[in-house]
């Protein structure tokens, strides 16, 4: 080859290695600012990422709040409902139970957990304080006649605690003072209540005469327990004798009721919380109902002193 092809081609290499090496530096240099493009892109896109996640995971969380919030609601909502219909549907049955005078054991037991939750709650005091509250307006606007036939017929039995009297009849004293939800036993605070009346009505000048479906034989242990809380000067004391025991309690009662009248008394008012007490007419009187906190049975008494 000449010389001067030599110096051609020379030339030639040189000037590929120079468009070579041109073309590597812009390449590199092209690859670097793509790689830099790239992160910036990605630290961007993640930064992004990580704002919508944080967001999503919110409305999640707050969608998750919510729905357990309503569910919440709807079975309050649903539990309230039920609640109100078992509580119309156990007192309904409750009411014709004690108006036939039959065993609590009648009741489902749905019902008698309801009776004892309306204790705890305090709903059966209010009733009673709204009773009583509603005798004692009556009475404070009347007023007894001068020839002194005008009487009260209260049922002692509310008076004095059953607790005194065990299964076989034998008398002891018994009393068990059990705390509720408000802070004493309901049945404490009813006889505690009745006595109160007792003596507004006795000392309002009223004749009072005091009938118990309980045998004769108790009747000093009566009369002393009555004589120690107060609830004395009484008309008179009327227990069953024996030919009497056999007889249902609201026959008994509704005889002596008759009895009374018979004898030239007035019965104005006839004040008990069970059923056979005021059930039947009185000829010129008015009958109170005071709430009941549970007919039961003798061996169902245990099970409701210990839960109340």
């Amino acid at each position: 080859m000449s010389a001067y092809g030599h110096q051609m081609e020379r030339e030639f290499s040189g000037q590929n290695l120079l468009i070579r090496g041109g073309s590597e530096n812009e390449s590199q240099s092209t690859l670097e600012m793509g790689v830099y493009m790239s992160s910036f892109a990605a630290t961007v896109f993640i930064g992004g990422l990580v704002t919508v996640g944080v967001s999503v995971m919110t409305l999640l969380i707050a969608l998750i709040v919510m729905l357990q919030d309503c569910q919440s609601q709807n079975a309050g909502v649903v539990e309230m409902q039920k609640w109100a219909e078992n509580s119309e549907y156990c007192r309904i049955l409750a009411f014709h139970v004690e108006l036939n005078n039959l065993d609590s054991s009648s009741l489902p037991s749905p019902c008698k957990e309801m009776v004892l939750q309306n204790i705890r709650d305090g709903h059966y005091l209010r009733q009673l304080n709204d009773s009583l509250r509603m005798v004692e307006i009556h009475f404070s606007n009347v007023t007894p006649g001068d020839d002194g036939q005008d009487v009260v017929l209260m049922d002692v039995d509310d008076l004095f605690p059953s607790e005194f009297f065990s299964i076989d009849g034998l008398s002891f004293p018994r009393f068990k003072r059990n705390t509720s939800a408000n802070g004493m036993d309901a049945r404490h605070v009813k006889q505690m209540s009745v006595q109160t009346l007792y003596v507004k009505l006795r000392d309002g000048g009223w004749n009072l005469i005091l009938l118990s479906r309980k045998h004769e034989r108790f009747r000093n242990t009566m009369v002393e327990y009555l004589n120690s809380v107060g609830c004395n000067g009484w008309s008179s004391l009327i227990m069953r004798v024996d030919d009497e025991m056999p007889l249902d309690s609201q026959e008994y009662i509704s005889r002596k009721k008759t009895a009374i009248q018979k004898q030239g008394f007035r019965i104005v008012g006839a004040i008990s919380s069970q059923m056979d007490f005021v059930a039947g007419p009185i000829m010129r009187g008015l009958n109170f109902k005071l709430p009941n906190i549970m007919w039961i049975s003798k061996r169902e008494h245990h099970v409701f002193t210990d839960e109340v």
